[in-house]
């Protein structure tokens, strides 16, 4: 174990920048990655938000996605919020042609379930694992966990949506907590990532 762990966001596009600052917050060494090889130097990775089907064909794009399926098998903590929840997911709902997901988590999402772009908002959430006040959720064409599978933890729900969810090694929110400046949930995953044997000491 160690207590600064590197923590690698997904640097394909969506929101890294607050991400990298939310994990510095949280006492991480934070690193944007796009390559095979700056993914075999950290020790967790965030998958942000943007847009779940040009994460996928990026990644395939720049050869990161069979590595990144591979290190995720073996136990890599991983992070993924709104796309990256998508990213996440065993099973999507509605997939749009010849998306693919890391999976890691056994849950059936359902992309954009909040509504559109010009529906989004902002919500308190009580999330399981996360001291304190509710977690003020910033919701963008955000997904919802249709169902998960027995070894899935739902941690929030939001109107009867789950919202949150953790299975081993791997968390997943619907919404934004890296645009709040509440840097409460990246310190719950920086957590994890120093929790895992894995993480060089």
């Amino acid at each position: 174990m160690t207590d600064t762990p590197v923590i690698g966001v997904l640097a394909l596009q969506g929101d890294v920048r607050e991400h990298l600052v939310a994990l510095a917050a949280a006492d991480a060494v934070a690193r944007p990655v796009r390559r095979p090889e700056e993914l075999d130097e950290v020790d967790g990775l965030v998958i942000p938000g943007g847009e779940s089907t040009t994460i996928s064909k990026l990644a395939v794009l720049f050869g990161v996605m069979e590595p990144l399926c591979a290190r995720v098998r073996d136990g890599l903590p991983v992070y993924g919020t709104c796309a990256g929840m998508i990213m996440l997911a065993d099973k999507i709902l509605d997939p749009r042609s010849g998306q693919e997901t890391v999976g890691g988590i056994d849950m059936i999402v359902r992309r954009n379930a909040f509504g559109r772009q010009n529906e989004s908002f902002e919500a308190a959430v009580d999330l399981a694992g996360v001291p304190g006040e509710p977690v003020e959720g910033v919701f963008i064409r955000a997904p919802w966990v249709e169902s998960v599978g027995a070894a899935a933890e739902v941690l929030a729900e939001h109107e009867g949506h789950i919202v949150a969810v953790r299975q081993g090694n791997a968390l997943a929110t619907s919404f934004h907590p890296e645009l709040t400046g509440d840097h409460r949930v990246h310190r719950l995953f920086a957590d994890m990532v120093r929790a895992n044997p894995e993480t060089e000491s």
